[in-house]
């Protein structure tokens, strides 16, 4: 990462990341001009309202932004898969260890709050664990299982990370009970269907985490929302105002959303 940042989530710090996260989640609601941020040579933290690098958030309008009309709508279909799914029947071996599609959730193996980053590959995992920026703690999801599971119950992991997983003990496996927040993606000019993983929601927007996104900044996303428990369900339209480092999806902003909707986002986020 050439320019690593950090940001005040709550009371935790939560980082390094790159500029262009900092952006997004801007963009989505999650950052504001008040939220403090950090990066090497800073004496203290900033506001983002003071650091130049960020002088251009919050400086356009909505009549500046690119016409809907000239713009063909991407059709998203955002909801819980119906097949039930099982951690236990799939099959690691099946994946190619180049394709980027599993999903990390960090918080958990270190005691700070969560956050979901990705998609990465098998042997991106491989590093990151030598690196130490993962461990046996970290969960883990791809399509095709049911919910997030830890690194050390992968079957792949003694011959990944060349050592014996540690035992987990049973009071940290009843901490991860909640399911993770899928998007199944459905769009109207391609045969292929997506699934990503949500985060960073607020009422302000989202970010999707999925490789291959088709999209592009500027696009129109319409979303029916289901994430793992059906109260929290809602419909909305968004535009792309940003596509993540790397490919790894994007950033949505909410152009049309209900105070129902609204009021169904809150209370998932108070209950996360």
């Amino acid at each position: 990462m050439a320019e690593s940042w950090y940001y005040v989530d709550g009371s935790e710090r939560v980082g390094p990341v790159a500029k262009s996260e900092i952006e997004g989640l801007f963009e989505v609601g999650k950052l504001n001009s008040e939220s403090y941020v950090w990066t090497k040579g800073y004496d203290n933290w900033k506001k983002i309202a003071e650091v130049d690098e960020f002088s251009s958030l919050g400086s356009g309008s909505e009549d500046e932004d690119t016409d809907d009309d000239i713009i063909a709508p991407v059709e998203m279909k955002v909801e819980r898969a119906e097949v039930e799914r099982s951690n236990e029947n799939f099959d690691f071996t099946s994946i190619d260890p180049d394709e980027k599609r599993i999903t990390i959730k960090i918080g958990l193996d270190r005691g700070g709050s969560e956050a979901e980053y990705g998609p990465f590959s098998l042997n991106q995992l491989k590093q990151a664990f030598k690196e130490k920026r993962i461990n046996a703690k970290t969960l883990i999801y791809t399509s095709g299982m049911k919910d997030w599971t830890f690194l050390a119950d992968l079957p792949l992991y003694q011959e990944l990370f060349e050592e014996m997983p540690p035992v987990i003990g049973e009071t940290e496996r009843r901490s991860n009970t909640r399911k993770p927040f899928i998007a199944r993606m459905f769009f109207h000019d391609q045969n292929d269907v997506f699934e990503g993983v949500c985060r960073d929601i607020s009422v302000g927007g989202l970010q999707i985490l999925v490789s291959g996104f088709p999209g592009n900044v500027g696009d129109t996303v319409n979303l029916n929302v289901h994430p793992d428990n059906s109260d929290y369900c809602f419909v909305a339209s968004g535009k792309v105002v940003r596509l993540l480092d790397g490919g790894q999806g994007f950033s949505l902003r909410f152009t049309d959303i209900s105070d129902e909707a609204k009021k169904s986002i809150s209370e998932y986020i108070d209950h996360s």
